[in-house]
């Protein structure tokens, strides 16, 4: 009765157990370190281009705004070098304009202008940065806002780049 059992099993999954190859704790933990190994090389290469990209290449000049567009005291949101890349523009005074990228530099939450304050504050974990330069006034940011470098024609206003 035994026999039948097993020869309708190997009826049903015809195996040859002769040519069967077992894989070893050797073979297998070799096999996850080669694709460990590729995963964290590949990883670091993406990384690094990416770096690389964003480091050297220059973004073309975009057109931000009018000079009439921003009163004094006054801000305007725009995206530099690309759409996932918020900014503020920033009227300090009738002929002064500055423009910082809208991530801190903390944790990359949004920064918001305070007028009074002449400071862009981070609600997150109360970051402040100067609105003259950049410069962290207070908070855990250790790092000042990246500028964007601006440029006037006439009466528009041109992103041509950023710094930091």
């Amino acid at each position: 009765m035994r026999s039948t059992i097993t020869n309708r099993w190997q009826d049903d999954f015809p195996l040859n157990w002769t040519e069967d190859h077992e894989v070893t704790r050797r073979q297998f933990t070799a096999f996850l370190t080669l694709i460990s190994t590729a995963l964290f090389l590949g990883t670091g290469f993406v990384g690094v281009r990416e770096w690389w990209r964003r480091r050297y290449a220059t973004p073309p000049p975009a057109r931000i705004a009018t000079v009439n567009e921003v009163p004094v005291g006054g801000v305007k949101l725009f995206h530099y070098p690309t759409l996932h890349d918020p900014c503020l523009l920033l009227r300090l005074s009738a002929d002064r304009f500055v423009a910082y990228s809208q991530k801190c530099t903390h944790l990359s939450c949004p920064v918001v202008y305070r007028g009074m304050e002449q400071g862009l504050y981070c609600p997150c974990h109360a970051g402040l940065f100067a609105a003259e330069d950049g410069r962290v006034l207070a908070g855990p940011p250790r790092r000042p806002l990246p500028r964007v470098s601006l440029t006037r024609h006439g009466e528009e206003l041109w992103a041509t780049g950023t710094a930091g």
